[in-house]
């Protein structure tokens, strides 16, 4: 009976297990406090490692930026090769490809020996804010700590110097195509030489390293002028020096046409160049370890792009409207340009301003390359048009979309850089020529360096036929 009244009044029942549990409750939280404390303790203690995983990802991504934007601008070597020999004659066409070998490997060397540590001198100026320091390039060492890394927020020395040496040796390839087809091997690699270990470096440090340029506060995000204009100017010296091709300008100053061997392969050599200037200009944000230096990367890529895509667009309905007829070396050129003209600022643009940019980039190509005819200056691939002239534009354009730039630091860094640069390339072209001379002899010439310094031929099949 008892039993049977418990169990139908149930309330006594449910209020002493009520107060088991609350009485369990009250005494586990002196337990469950020193869990949570130790819990909090190790949160705090794991933080820092969290912070420090979190800079050492920025490191690894802006280190992995630089060498796949390296990669890409190494490749350009090809598309400058490949654009080159599609541009000259068949005579000439191994020479071309053995100098593109040679200034490539002769930049690269050049800027270990002595070049890097001119354009980044850090604190070791040897003229403040002018002259660079003497030495030689030194990497990281082997199992690099993030303790010992020189800079913890930027990228592995390595990354760098291998992303900046290709930026060096694309410089010398704008003045192989230029004065191709009557200038001898070495005194070629002889000017690559100084030009790769000094002149660029010099006028690179100004901006690059920090130098003078930059602290006035022009502005050139990848090179128009730091690299581009600089190739030009170095291969207008070199064009006036040496003199045109035998043949291309008659007494009377009319022009004859020697048209390229293989325009197949001078289209390729465009979009391979075409293809590596999206590591040249999208690498050179430096950065990609935050959501914002991505979308800056990705931004700059869609700039560089539509760039290209308004200077082929702008070549080809000009020359259709000049020639009557669309120049396939125009629009070659007029991406090229559009390219270069972008460069100095390919971020803040939209598409349309970059599209634009660009396109004036291909005009000024179609419009210069007959006015350097008619100064009779002999330029093989159009590289001064393409390089120097729209080189300008683009170091100009840059005030018309970023705001923190001003037209007279960037009118002075055009003038600066291109005196220096063209005065020291017509010296060292000068002394090349007092010593050893420049261009091989007329009958050389006539018949084609492939056979007179290489000894190997192009193409073979066709050494019977008669010589362009």
């Amino acid at each position: 009976m008892e039993i049977a009244m418990r169990l139908s009044n149930p309330k006594p029942a449910a209020r002493m297990i009520v107060g088991a549990l609350a009485l369990t409750a009250v005494m586990a939280l002196p337990a469950f406090a020193q869990e949570a404390a130790e819990g909090a303790e190790a949160a705090a203690e794991t933080a820092p490692e969290l912070i420090e995983a979190s800079v050492q990802v920025k490191y690894i991504l802006n280190s992995f930026l630089m060498l796949l934007g390296g990669i890409l601008v190494f490749w350009m070597a090809a598309g400058f090769t490949m654009l080159e020999v599609g541009f000259v004659r068949t005579k000439n066409v191994t020479t071309q490809i053995m100098k593109n070998i040679g200034l490539y490997s002769t930049a690269c060397f050049a800027y270990y020996i002595l070049g890097y540590m001119i354009m980044y001198p850090g604190d070791a100026w040897m003229i403040n804010g002018v002259l660079g320091a003497i030495g030689i390039a030194a990497l990281e060492p082997v199992g690099l700590t993030a303790d010992a890394a020189s800079d913890i927020t930027y990228a592995t020395t390595s990354s760098d110097f291998f992303f900046q040496v290709m930026f060096c040796a694309t410089a010398a390839s704008i003045v192989s195509g230029t004065v191709a087809e009557r200038l001898k091997l070495w005194p070629f690699l002889g000017f690559v030489l100084v030009l790769t270990a000094l002149i660029y470096p010099i006028q690179a440090s100004w901006k690059w390293g920090g130098g003078f340029l930059d602290q006035m506060g022009f502005l050139d995000f990848a090179g128009s002028t730091v690299v581009h204009s600089v190739g030009g100017w170095a291969a207008l010296a070199g064009a006036i020096m040496i003199g045109a091709r035998k043949g291309k300008y008659n007494a009377d100053g009319s022009v004859n046409a020697l048209p390229g061997s293989n325009m197949p392969l001078a289209v390729l050599g465009m979009f391979i160049l075409w293809m590596g200037w999206y590591g040249f200009n999208g690498a050179s944000q430096l950065a990609m370890g935050t959501v914002g230096d991505i979308a800056d990367v990705g931004r700059v890529m869609a700039n560089t792009n539509a760039g290209a895509v308004g200077g082929v667009v702008a070549a080809m309905i000009l020359t259709q409207f000049i020639y009557k007829k669309v120049d396939v070396t125009f629009a070659i050129n007029g991406a090229l340009a559009g390219l270069v003209s972008v460069t100095a600022e390919p971020l803040t643009p939209g598409l349309g301003g970059a599209t634009l940019i660009g396109a004036i980039g291909g005009v000024i190509v179609v419009l210069t390359v007959p006015l350097l005819d008619k100064f009779k200056i002999d330029d093989v691939v159009g590289a001064i048009p393409v390089h120097l002239f729209a080189g300008i534009w683009g170091t100009i354009a840059v005030v018309f979309t970023n705001p923190d730039a001003r037209l007279w630091p960037q009118l002075v860094a055009i003038v600066v850089v291109g005196i220096f640069v063209f005065v020291a390339s017509l010296i060292v072209w000068g002394i090349f020529k007092a010593i050893v001379g420049l261009r091989p002899t007329e009958e050389e010439e006539m018949m084609g360096l492939d056979k007179a310094e290489i000894g190997v031929e192009a193409y073979p099949e066709f050494s019977g036929a008669n010589v362009r």
